[in-house]
């Protein structure tokens, strides 16, 4: 069936978009079944989920990066790097799938093991099939052995890895493994790729069918929302409240998150994908192992992002660590909203306090829009919403090439630039280069000096709005040519 001409056009769909779809097909009447058939012979629809499952440091998230084809994940050589369960999108001859990293399972554990494990479970419960990660090199022991009970009772089929196979010696170690009553152990080395072929085969066997393989960029999709600020401000307790469930591990020890966890959330009547990040330290480079990249990963997720919300911890003062952050997010261009957590934990003095710190440390970005939550209470999580379209709408405003002139003819007029040396240099002539973010040329006679520069922004932010976006204004000198004679 011609999907186009039955249904109209249909678009590259992701997750949420098939969703979307779905619904407007059970609106109009249409046969689900056949619609969700029509769509997958198409090569749209949901892809598969696959779990990466296994106690600490056997390896699970080298193989991952094995898979998807890129140092992704964070690895480290001790236990208990990876703690979120992470999703990545993965190609196998042709057929796509998601790929879950999860932190490594643990019996009978408290605190943040017990969260990790937990957040284990819940990859296994969501997945269509797993993929079991046994260190060959140690063999099955109990902790494995309760893993496969609850593999067992999850019903997913599963694939079983022995990993740290790195020579013909170690697939004797591989094959004791049958013992676990899992079917074929599958030799393999995550760290130097030996036999990552033939378990990729067996995955996709276990795996229902995919969309084909589709080339070139998606346009649109779900607007990027980075969760930035420094450790311990209240990132993944947000995103966990906005998405309704405890989508990541949050715990009271500092720096929690490692690797970056992407969530599709409903908000407002819309999907946005937040992005919760961790924690960004003062200096960088005294960072060590897991922290440092971890760091590394933040950066290229504010890359990616369109919207960064920057999380700052009401009850302590506004740190230069903060100040460092959002003059990151600022030189990145991206959209910025600041919200000030634990709202609900001031009182009147340290609120009187805030306001007079804001007033003095944050007056360069006085343009970002300001919500005061409590990522533990919900408190004002209504408010997030509406300021994060505002800066959106900022971050994408154009002003006409006419409109720019005839402003900045009046700028010229009232307020002309200083003379220096007996000159005095003029705007001739501006237009807006690009959006994401604004970002304007001004042709003028001479140079303009960085004080008039930063009271044309400031006039433009007061006629044009661009509230929530950082403005570029860069100047480019026209000499005038004399007559010849």
């Amino acid at each position: 069936m011609d999907i186009e001409n039955e249904y109209g056009e249909v678009g590259a769909l992701g997750d949420a978009e098939y969703a979307e779809f779905m619904e407007l097909a059970e609106e109009e009447g249409f046969d689900l079944d056949q619609v969700a058939g029509d769509l997958a012979a198409a090569g749209h629809g949901p892809l598969p989920v696959l779990a990466v499952v296994g106690r600490p440091n056997v390896g699970k998230s080298t193989l991952v990066n094995r898979i998807i084809g890129r140092r992704e994940a964070v690895v480290e050589d001790k236990p208990g790097v990876t703690r979120d369960r992470v999703t990545y999108e993965a190609t196998w001859n042709g057929r796509r799938f998601k790929i879950v990293d999860t932190g490594g399972w643990e019996q009978d554990v408290l605190g943040i093991d017990a969260s990790v494990a937990a957040q284990a479970e819940y990859a296994i419960a969501a997945a269509d099939a797993v993929v079991f990660v046994v260190d060959s090199t140690v063999g099955a022991t109990d902790t494995d052995e309760a893993v496969v009970k609850l593999l067992r009772k999850a019903g997913k089929p599963v694939v079983l890895a022995a990993n740290k196979v790195d020579g013909l010696s170690g697939e004797a170690d591989a094959a004791l493994l049958w013992n676990l009553g899992l079917g074929e152990p599958h030799p393999v080395s995550s760290l130097h790729g030996r036999g990552t072929g033939d378990l990729l085969d067996a995955i996709l066997e276990a795996l229902p069918e995919a969309p084909a393989q589709t080339f070139g960029d998606v346009v649109g999709g779900p607007r990027r929302i980075a969760l930035i600020g420094r450790p311990n401000v209240g990132k993944s307790s947000l995103l966990n409240k906005v998405a309704g469930e405890e989508r990541v591990v949050v715990n009271e020890i500092a720096g929690t998150t490692r690797d970056p966890v992407d969530e599709l959330i409903q908000l407002g009547g819309v999907t946005w994908k937040f992005i919760d990040t961790a924690g960004i330290r003062r200096k960088v480079h005294l960072q060590e192992g897991a922290d440092y990249y971890a760091s590394l990963r933040t950066a290229a997720a504010l890359e990616k992002a369109e919207v960064a919300v920057i999380l700052i911890d009401g009850n302590e003062t506004i740190s230069v660590q903060d100040l460092r952050i959002i003059t990151m997010a600022v030189e990145a261009g991206r959209a910025v909203v600041i919200a000030y957590n634990k709202w609900d934990q001031l009182d009147e003095e340290r609120r009187y306090y805030l306001e007079r710190e804001i007033e003095q440390d944050l007056v360069q970005v006085q343009w970002a829009p300001r919500v005061n939550v409590s990522a533990l209470t919900g408190r004002h999580m209504e408010k997030l919403v509406p300021a994060i379209e505002t800066a959106l709408a900022g971050w994408e405003t154009r002003v006409p090439t006419g409109r720019l002139n005839a402003f900045l003819g009046e700028i010229v007029a009232s307020h002309p630039h200083p003379v220096r040396g007996g000159k005095q240099p003029r705007i001739l002539f501006g237009t807006q280069a690009g959006t994401k973010p604004p970002r304007f040329v001004l042709f003028a006679s001479g140079f303009l000096e960085a004080g008039y520069r930063r009271f044309i922004e400031r006039r433009l932010r007061e006629e044009f709005g661009f509230e929530g976006t950082p403005i570029q204004v860069s100047v480019r000198v026209r000499e005038k040519r004399g007559r010849k004679k």
